[in-house]
């Protein structure tokens, strides 16, 4: 029986083998086949990569064998970082001597998670396949789990990442000898199939740790949002090493730190719009309000919901230069393909830093505010939309004892805005917590915003729980 809760907001993940195993991978290889080829209206190309978990090639093996015999045909493209997959989508391929453009893309990886875990990130037509195409496909497979599918191995093998370092090579020629030292920490996730190859044809100055791809992540775990994580990369930013990079497992999301910064996403969103003319940046709604003011002085910048598949989407409705999210993934739209690749974003940095920007003086100049990180609050999962609607309800009708409320955005969750910061309320696509963030012209300002909606949302789960028991 297949587990509805492997169907999650942005792409298909579950613990190997309890919610994704062989059989039900066949299932959902067959199913998505049938969409996809519904969607392109022809016997349709998929690209296919996979991650260096210990069971990502059985469950490739398994996932192909469900794409072939609903029709589809598989392109192979081995062992590869989630932003070669997506490289590869919209590149032509010689076969058989024709002339093939991709139609869809599956990437088999657990990402950032602990490496019981695994999963698909899937697109078709380059467009991200998300939220309600997943729990749609999920409903298709529970109204026939009983079909039988044959193995059925074959593939065409493809070679996606020679093309991937020429692109990087010849993009970014103009960084050949650069001088610069720099360190990274691939985590021993999918970063080094390809990123130190360019490196070293360039001639860049650089030291790497963990390069080589290991699916019991030996070293730490590859999630590079964590600071434990950072912990030896840190250790090396000292003397003339001012600049360090970390990847997460499928190295699509990016850590940029400095001797003196850990730069969030919607700092390099940024500083990277500082190099754009007249940007558009799609920005999410747990950015300092100082980056939307700052890039407001010299672009556009649009707030949207958290996710990477809502950003890309977003991105490319709107045709913007670029989006990020504040946990890393960068989406270049300006001279890119508009997808969350984080060896491309390195680049990207290695670019300012090429051009002599002082990245450390560029942060330092921002008008001084405290921001929390993300706090996680623990709820139910068939219980968190509810009680975000019981949390708006509370805020419209509160009394003088609460910050004087200026108004409330509602494009993802809640965020409050007050006369000196504000503060975000949201419910997780992924998980059964709320999420809350603070932001203020003081830390003590912060605390009282803070300890407020803590009080109305611990008042709101009480009065919930209450009622429903």
């Amino acid at each position: 029986m297949i587990n509805k809760a492997i169907f999650r907001q942005y792409d298909i993940r579950g613990i190997f083998p309890n919610e994704l195993n062989s059989d039900n991978t066949k299932l959902i290889g067959y199913y998505l086949g049938l969409e996809i080829q519904k969607r392109t209206e022809k016997k349709a190309y998929v690209i296919i990569g996979y991650d260096i978990r210990k069971h990502s090639t059985m469950l490739f093996n398994s996932l192909i064998s469900g794409l072939n015999q609903s029709g589809c045909k598989v392109l192979n493209i081995g062992l590869v970082a989630t932003g070669v997959n997506y490289f590869a989508s919209y590149q032509e391929f010689n076969i058989d001597n024709k002339t093939i453009k991709p139609d869809a893309s599956i990437m088999i990886t657990g990402s950032h998670n602990a490496k019981k875990y695994n999963g698909f990130k899937t697109t078709i037509q380059n467009q991200p396949y998300f939220a309600d195409d997943l729990i749609r496909l999920y409903e298709d497979i529970k109204s026939n789990e009983n079909i039988k599918i044959e193995d059925n191995h074959d593939f065409i093998k493809v070679d996606a990442k020679s093309l991937y370092i020429d692109y990087m090579i010849k993009q970014f020629s103009h960084l050949k000898d650069l001088p610069t030292k720099f360190i990274i920490d691939c985590g021993n996730g999918m970063a080094d199939t390809v990123i130190t190859s360019i490196f070293d044809k360039l001639n860049l100055n650089y030291k790497a740790l963990y390069t080589k791809p290991d699916g019991n992540f030996p070293n730490h775990h590859p999630d590079p949002s964590n600071e434990k994580n950072l912990s030896d990369l840190k250790s090396h930013l000292k003397d003339d090493c001012h600049y360090g990079f970390a990847y997460d497992g499928d190295a699509d999301r990016i850590a940029v730190l400095t001797q003196k910064y850990n730069i969030k996403g919607d700092i390099l969103a940024l500083l990277f719009s500082k190099t754009m003319k007249n940007p558009v940046i799609i920005g999410e709604v747990t950015y300092s309000q100082n980056v939307f003011n700052e890039i407001n002085t010299h672009g556009t910048t649009i707030m949207n919901k958290t996710g990477y598949s809502n950003l890309r989407l977003k991105l490319k409705e709107l045709n913007a230069d670029l989006a990020a999210e504040v946990s890393g993934h960068i989406f270049f739209n300006d001279r890119y393909y508009g997808f969350d690749d984080a060896i491309y974003a390195t680049f990207r940095v290695l670019e300012l830093i090429s051009s002599n920007m002082n990245i450390d003086k560029e942060i330092d100049s921002l008008p001084k505010i405290y921001t929390s990180e993300n706090i996680e609050i623990q709820i139910e999962e068939e219980k968190k939309f509810l009680l975000m609607q019981k949390i708006e309800t509370s805020l419209k009708r509160l009394n003088r004892d609460f910050p004087i409320i200026k108004n409330i955005i509602t494009v993802d969750g809640l965020r409050i805005n007050f006369e000196y910061g504000w503060a975000l309320v949201r419910a997780s696509n992924t998980n059964p917590i709320l999420v809350t963030k603070y932001e203020a012209s003081s830390f003590a300002t912060a605390k009282t915003y803070q300890n407020a909606l803590e009080k109305l949302i611990q008042k709101e789960i009480n009065e919930f729980n209450s009622t429903t028991n």
